[in-house]
């Protein structure tokens, strides 16, 4: 297939870059490519709402590259700037990037944290045309000098409703405040929340708004993801997963996990009890990384445990299953989650296990998405076993169907001979069954009933001058520095979600004073805070951090 015969060729894209979408194999765009191209190539600027999976990357990636293309490799000062919420998104993104402009010369670099600052202080010295980043790594390069946006023609924020839900919104107000006022700005989010809109007011000159809504089914037909939840309690969370795993059989899953302990010890249990699982969280290396990732598109695996920063992007053909261990902490999460299913036409399934005291946020979740979220039984043993002699039934019928199984008459003919033909071939199915893996699973899961949420207990002599210890289930950390180092709670919120895998809604109370700061976390959660944040940087400055220590 030539450019010509390329369905991007009618957007107004130069040739170069239709060349380089043929031999990346790209045929048709999809409908936020169509919609949003023209406006983009004819310099507006963009607030587009669209699903993760519906190819947003290359609706600005494309545009951009073709903006700034008469320039690329002229200068030291990048170009373009997109703004992506973690450093896996970052990573994606600058690879697409790299990708389409590949054949135009085009350098681009991504910078974020975890990785040395010294290959980014380099490629940035010798000159780039994109740089792809997140919000905290930016400000450390802009308070360094070593970032200059004065030659921005474009600036793009991908995913702002995560980058604000991560609490990068003054970082955002303080980069844009950089880049020259004529540049234009493209702002993608798959949710439109009322800050969303207050940032587009802010940054954004007459933008033209686009809404890729998920594709509706007929009347009749079956939605695309089939969305179900499960009330079980947290000791009984493992069995509960195994026992819907098995019911479900699903060809290759994903399961949430909040931290990143969670996705190992979760891990570990799955593959002690005979699953494929890999892991996936911010402390493998990219190296560790792809083999996971070539190990689930080859089959060797079909269970991917994650925290929402690893699988961000993530477009596995063979996904049909998204499950959450724990219920997402805002309604934005849950649909970024499970729109790792159902691209492009596929169907699929979304699975939410509940703790009791997690139900009201199930709630929040239906309400804000406008979609009722059944509340099923955990399958029970009888369950399990139906569903293993269906799967059963099933190969069974396949190999009646397809397989030549003539050379097996023989030995049917032979105990003929001596049995009746219905216990020979019950026989058969009890071998075929066993062989299959069908798991003896006895242990039955007590059912659980949804309880209201507990009332918040005050204290009857007024509010509380002191605290005298964390929230339930939250570790304190002292961070050693303060107000008179310009620390606000955003950036530590910042620091923290953008080097762990916990979200902005996991990290608890926050206190700054002078020279110090305290934050709580979750407690599991501390030691791989204090790890990640060890060789971070706050305001550009290193910090210690260590678990509060508390007076005798």
């Amino acid at each position: 297939m030539t450019s010509a015969d390329n369905g991007f060729a009618d957007l107004g894209l130069r040739p170069d870059i239709l060349n380089a979408l043929t031999t990346l194999g790209y045929e048709e765009p999809t409908p936020i490519q169509s919609e949003a191209i023209p406006p983009l190539l004819a310099g507006s600027d963009l607030l587009g709402q669209a699903a993760t999976g519906t190819g947003k990357t290359a609706a600005f990636a494309l545009p951009l590259l073709e903006r700034v293309a008469d320039r690329i490799g002229k200068g030291e000062k990048p170009l373009a700037l997109v703004l992506a919420p973690t450093r896996e998104l970052a990573v994606q993104v600058s690879e697409a990037v790299h990708r389409y402009g590949r054949h135009m010369g085009a350098r681009v670099l991504p910078i974020y944290g975890g990785q040395p600052i010294g290959r980014q202080l380099r490629e940035l010295s010798r000159g780039v045309d994109v740089v792809v980043a997140t919000p905290g790594r930016a400000i450390d390069h802009l308070q360094r000098g070593t970032l200059q946006l004065s030659d921005l023609q474009v600036v793009v924020l991908d995913e702002a409703d995560e980058m604000l839900d991560m609490g990068f919104a003054e970082d955002i107000d303080a980069i844009l405040g950089e880049a020259p006022a004529e540049r234009q700005t493209v702002l993608f989010s798959a949710t439109m929340p009322p800050r969303i809109d207050r940032m587009a007011k802010s940054h954004l000159r007459n933008p033209v708004l686009i809404q890729i809504e998920r594709e509706k089914t007929e009347p009749g037909e079956a939605p695309r993801v089939r969305q179900t939840a499960y009330l079980v309690r947290r000791e009984h969370k493992p069995a509960a997963l195994g026992r819907v795993l098995d019911v479900e059989s699903p060809t290759a899953a994903v399961v949430f996990c909040r931290t990143r302990d969670e996705v190992d010890q979760l891990t570990e249990t799955l593959n002690g009890r005979g699953y494929r699982a890999e892991s996936l969280h911010g402390g493998i290396s990219q190296e560790q990384r792809d083999r996971v990732m070539s190990r689930l598109r080859g089959g060797t695996a079909d269970l991917l445990v994650a925290t929402d920063v690893a699988a961000r992007g993530l477009d596995i053909e063979q996904l049909t299953h998204v499950v959450n261990y724990n219920v997402p902490s805002a309604p934005e999460a849950y649909t970024h989650r499970i729109g790792r299913v159902g691209r492009a036409g596929r169907e699929g399934v979304a699975i939410t296990l509940v703790e009791p005291r997690e139900n009201s946020m199930l709630k929040t979740i239906e309400r804000v998405t406008k979609t009722k979220i059944p509340m099923e039984k955990v399958p029970t043993v009888a369950d399990l076993r139906a569903r293993q002699l269906e799967l059963t039934r099933s190969s069974l019928h396949e190999s009646l169907m397809e397989d030549d199984l003539s050379r097996f008459r023989v030995v049917v003919e032979t105990l003929a001979d001596e049995f009746d033909v219905m216990d020979i071939a019950l026989a058969a199915v009890k071998l075929a069954h066993e062989a299959s893996g069908a798991a003896a699973d006895e242990e039955e899961i007590p059912e659980v009933r949804p309880r209201e949420d507990r009332p918040r207990r005050e204290s009857s002599s007024g509010p509380r001058r002191e605290r005298r210890g964390p929230s339930e289930g939250m570790t304190r950390l002292f961070l050693g520095a303060g107000r008179s180092s310009g620390i606000r709670p955003q950036d530590i919120v910042g620091a923290i979600t953008g080097e762990t895998g916990l979200k902005g809604r996991d990290i608890g109370a926050i206190e700054i004073a002078d020279r110090f700061s305290l934050v709580e976390v979750p407690g599991p959660a501390a030691n791989e805070v204090i790890e990640q944040l060890r060789d971070a940087t706050i305001k550009g400055k290193r910090v210690t951090i260590r678990r509060e220590r508390q007076p005798r």
